[in-house]
């Protein structure tokens, strides 16, 4: 038996993915603490491992993280997310690492895991802690000279002058763009008399192991990738109990296409993304079924439906997903990634986090169309869902990622790595056990 710590960031996409690795090591007779804010206790008891609080960290809402953090929500684009990376992630790590510190001295970790989010998890790593365990919420992070730098939602090029483009990018956003968010994560690290580091986003290649639950076909190449990361396909997310079928429900019969549109989460507190869908599909011969990421139907002020509008808070997508024809989406990466292992072509507009970056790997990789746009026209809306339903070539490419998503067993591969790491083995071993 091995002494699992988990350690997450407080907002559902980080959370959701740990869920079932807590439960597959719980089921192996591994004991498991899980360390996050109070709003996601049940959840946490609910997988079976033993919740432990915040103590020094703050104990945020993810759902109201606007109000939280205030000035963030006169933000928009690459300006939030600097916001974000420094007084979300980069600020609190320090209380993060010194929780964490506090719970392995009574609790003495074999494996340290955490979402990539958790900067505390990484402090710990890095000043003598347990082996640790990074997994990707979002799309991969870290520079490449393959790729352009992470939050420009830029594509990569196949200009014979690509390695440059990019060398200049990455020295433009390191040096430039988001000078401000490195200098904010050197003064961290110097006030707790850490040595500094080269560009933060690059911290994930510092664990002990990296995984990324996605698929080769769902992310740019890089032929410098850190010898500890390793794809590990899409992890699936819990069936959430007692969900009840909606009463439209047998109007989802093949008759007309589905089309799906969701904000998520997190940023749905107006429907940037919602009101422009139904509005501009609502003379086309579809069903467009909404849901609100559990907020209350009432809050996003929407008015009378359209006709061929359905709407509920909450709807099961294993149940959900093999009915529709294509989803429009504001772009969460758990969300977008289940979307194509059901082989269902996406349609994106989303401005905030990482949605951008999720965006433009959706047009990379074929199965979809980027909108460039958190608040896109009714008429931009209408004009990519006709498009993706009468050209057979985004539901093929959908099919095929589906494909290569069903080639992965993601718990399976990760329970391996953990319990190798818990028994001393090296990264090259964990690989050859791969």
């Amino acid at each position: 038996m091995a002494r699992i710590l988990i350690a997450t960031t407080p907002a559902m996409g980080h959370i959701s993915p740990l869920v079932p690795i807590a439960k597959a090591l719980i089921g192996r007779g591994h004991d498991v603490r899980w360390y996050t804010a109070t709003k996601y206790r049940t959840r946490v008891e609910a997988s079976g491992a033993q919740f432990v609080g915040y103590s020094r960290a703050r104990d945020f809402d993810d759902a109201n993280i606007d109000e939280e953090f205030p000035g963030r929500a006169r933000l928009r684009g690459l300006a939030q997310l600097k916001f974000d990376m420094k007084h979300v992630f980069i600020d609190a790590a320090p209380d993060q690492a010194a929780d964490i510190r506090e719970i392995v001295q009574s609790f003495p970790a074999d494996v340290l895991m955490y979402d990539a989010a958790m900067i505390g998890g990484l402090l710990v790593h890095e000043q003598s802690g347990p082996p640790s365990l990074a997994v990707g919420v979002v799309p991969m992070l870290m520079s490449s000279v393959d790729t352009a730098p992470f939050g420009l939602g830029l594509q990569p090029s196949t200009n014979p002058f690509r390695r440059i483009r990019n060398r200049l990018l990455n020295w433009f956003v390191q040096n430039v763009a988001f000078r401000d968010v490195q200098v904010h994560w050197q003064a961290m690290r110097a006030r707790l008399q850490m040595h500094p580091t080269g560009w933060w986003l690059n911290h994930v290649t510092r664990s002990t192991f990296y995984v990324q639950p996605s698929v080769p076909g769902f992310e740019y190449a890089r032929s410098d990738l850190a010898n500890n990361v390793e794809f590990v396909g899409m992890i699936p997310p819990e069936q959430s109990a007692g969900v009840t079928t909606p009463p439209f429900w047998d109007e989802l019969d093949g008759s007309r296409p589905v089309v799906h549109v969701s904000q998520g989460t997190i940023a749905n507190a107006t429907p940037d993304l919602i009101a422009p869908t139904l509005e501009g599909l609502a003379g086309e011969d579809v069903l467009v079924v909404v849901s609100t990421g559990n907020r209350p139907i009432e809050q996003l002020k929407l008015g009378e439906l359209p006709q061929n509008a359905r709407i509920a808070p909450f709807l099961s997508y294993p149940d959900l997903l093999p009915k529709t024809s294509v989803m429009v989406t504001n772009g969460g990466y758990g969300g977008v990634q289940m979307a194509l292992s059901y082989g269902v072509p996406l349609i994106v507009g989303g401005a905030s986090e990482d949605k951008p970056e999720v965006a433009a790997r959706v047009a990379w990789s074929g199965a979809g169309l980027n909108l460039k746009t958190g608040r896109p026209k009714p008429q931009a809306v209408r004009t990519a869902v006709r498009r993706v339903l009468d050209d057979p070539r985004y539901r093929t490419r959908a099919r095929a990622l589906a494909s290569q998503y069903r080639s992965y067993d993601p718990i399976g591969r990760v329970i391996q790595i953990v319990e190798s790491m818990a028994s001393g083995a090296s990264t090259d071993a964990r690989r050859r056990s791969a």
